[in-house]
């Protein structure tokens, strides 16, 4: 068996267990924590989710989607039955109320339970336009970095001017890229605006990634041609020779593609399986719009820390043996940008796992 995402990343858990730092943090529950580490995944060897526990493959297909569209509001991930940014959001709304609490223009307004909140989110358009928006987090850093909508009164305070400015599509832009110039080094989407970081109801965790591609050499295309949808046609036509141009003909990928993360701030126990399995898909989409091979996913984490209430579940997952990895499916659907992706054009095949892990998230 050739598991290896398993084993590092439980590499990793017992690492920080045994030498972590014990550390304060923004959400009081406190943590073990190291800083700086690596993992790296050849692609071809499976998808690279967890075994050792379930984990939620839909809700992380539901939050990379959510990001490629753009979108910052939490009502697309509430009505898709993903609950990941719920607390954020309520966080956001009870900073708010405990701000306006007590204030003369205050009117008592009640402020519902997290459950009720998310409910609203979900029934009130109103209301979830004003409260489930997150600021300019990921999904607008990656599509529309520098877009901004301004107000501005003429000197004589009675008129108002509309001014937008045009955004930056990162995600298109490197697609566009990595068509005309794959060789290129400034191959990079990034989420860290320093200047709307106050902007965020919270800074990027994993702040940007990058791209690299390599030429596939005729030997490599071939064996892609032999493991494709191409076996049928091969024992007709196996004696025509085998070139280059050949392969062009039957568009065999020309490149591989491999994917580079990196992650300032890990929540190993929670966030850290769905962000390997997230890139790891994210990997899949760039390769398929470009024609080019998924290789290699390589993540460099920072501040990697496993809360105080999360250690009893990992002892556990530690415990446990990894099974083979699945692999992933993207349909066929043709697709003019990647926002048009849905839940339902991903499959996930052959994923054995153990039982999910119940950890509390912090925020």
């Amino acid at each position: 068996m050739n598991n290896n995402i398993d084993r590092q990343y439980l590499e990793l858990v017992d690492h920080i267990l045994r030498f972590g730092y014990d550390k304060q943090d923004r959400t009081l529950t406190g943590t073990k924590s190291i800083f700086g580490w690596q993992i790296r995944h050849r692609m071809s060897e499976g998808f690279p989710i967890l075994t050792t526990k379930k984990v939620a493959f839909k809700t992380m297909v539901t939050e990379l989607l959510w990001f490629l569209r753009g979108d910052t509001n939490i009502k697309y991930l509430v009505d898709n039955d993903c609950h990941i940014w719920d607390g954020d959001a309520y966080k956001n709304f009870e900073k708010w109320y405990n701000e306006h609490s007590g204030k003369e223009d205050y009117t008592g307004y009640y402020v519902p339970t997290k459950e009720e909140f998310i409910n609203k989110i979900k029934t009130d358009d109103e209301f979830a336009k004003k409260w489930g928006d997150l600021g300019k987090i990921y999904g607008k850093q990656w599509r529309e970095w520098g877009k901004d909508f301004k107000q501005i009164t003429n000197e004589e305070g009675n008129k108002v001017y509309h001014i937008t400015t045009t955004g930056i599509d990162q995600i298109q832009n490197l697609i566009n890229e990595l068509k005309t110039n794959p060789d290129s080094r400034r191959l990079m989407v990034s989420a860290w605006n320093v200047g709307e970081l106050d902007q965020m109801v919270l800074p990027p965790c994993h702040y940007g990634f990058q791209v690299y591609t390599r030429e596939l050499s005729l030997s490599e295309r071939y064996e892609i041609m032999k493991n494709g949808n191409l076996n049928d046609w091969l024992t007709i036509h196996y004696k025509e020779p085998k070139t280059m141009e050949y392969m062009d003909k039957y568009n065999i990928p020309k490149r591989a593609i491999s994917l580079r993360w990196d992650q300032r701030s890990v929540d190993v126990g929670l966030g850290l399986p769905f962000n390997i399995a997230s890139y790891a898909l994210l990997l899949e989409i760039i390769a398929k719009e470009v024609n080019m091979v998924p290789e290699e996913l390589i993540g460099d984490l920072g501040d990697c820390h496993i809360y105080n209430n999360h250690i009893d579940g990992l002892k556990e997952q530690l415990t446990r043996t990894s099974y083979e990895l699945p692999t992933v499916k993207i349909s066929d659907k043709i697709v003019n940008d990647t926002s048009e992706y849905t839940a339902e054009d991903f499959t996930l095949e052959n994923y054995q796992s153990h039982p999910a892990i119940k950890l509390l998230l912090s925020n």
